[in-house]
């Protein structure tokens, strides 16, 4: 009896090793992609924070300009004094108005004395902030009824304030001119961790010296020149014919 053999397919699969490369390869990959991933969002996240931070203070530098350049001249407009704590600086700078920017409110009657310093966060003194103390102008010396503080800037390690007198010719610490206003106040904020932040504010505009229209003679005619002509300025003389 004769019995045929019956073949079968034989079907190939995956080994064992090459299971463990393809997952090993699958790995390092979800691995690269994370980390690229998560240090894109990283710096995305801090240029964020930068430009909010950079505005915050941009915003702060743009008030006290517009509050400082909208002052006249006159007694008590603008006075500072250099102060320190703690081998940093802390000045203030004051002055009188009305509402408007510097008050942070444009409903308030009367005019105030408004005083931009620096001062503890709720207890914590090693965090500082700048803010507005505004106190109405009719409040005897001493009192603190009707006054009121408006934080700006939190996280702050000192606050220096310089201004330029023209008679000087130089930066001085102190402004004590009730009368007049100096033409320029430089303020340097410092923040911890990072560089400070130093703007210079103009308050005087240099006037514009108007030249003077130079007036042109008409030039006189010459002895034996023609009529109608007149020689121009630097001309060569005429060459006589031999």
């Amino acid at each position: 009896m004769f019995i045929a053999r019956v073949s079968r397919s034989l079907r190939k699969g995956f080994t064992l090793l090459e299971i463990m490369l393809a997952v090993a390869i699958l790995g390092m990959m979800a691995t690269v992609i994370y980390r690229f991933v998560a240090t894109n969002l990283i710096i995305m996240r801090v240029s964020a924070e930068e430009t909010t931070e950079e505005a915050r203070y941009s915003g702060f530098i743009n008030l006290i300009t517009t509050q400082l350049q909208e002052l006249p001249s006159g007694q008590g407009a603008l006075s500072g004094e250099p102060f320190k704590f703690n081998d940093r600086p802390r000045d203030e700078i004051n002055w009188i108005c009305g509402s408007g920017p510097g008050l942070v409110t444009r409903y308030a009657p009367g005019e105030f004395i408004v005083s931009v310093r620096l001062r503890p966060i709720s207890g914590k003194t090693d965090q500082m902030e700048i803010g507005f103390n505004r106190k109405p102008r009719d409040t005897a010396e001493g009192s603190t009824e009707g006054e009121t503080w408006v934080p700006l800037l939190d996280k702050v390690n000192s606050l220096q304030i310089r201004y330029f007198d023209v008679r000087l010719n130089a930066w001085v610490e102190r402004w004590t001119d009730t009368v007049t206003l100096p033409k320029l106040v430089r303020v340097v904020i410092g923040r911890p961790g990072r560089d400070p932040t130093e703007a210079v504010i103009a308050l005087g505009r240099t006037s514009l010296i108007e030249m003077p229209q130079q007036q042109f003679q008409p030039a006189q005619p010459q002895p034996g020149a023609q009529p109608g002509l007149q020689p121009s300025t630097g001309a060569a003389p005429p060459v006589k014919g031999k």
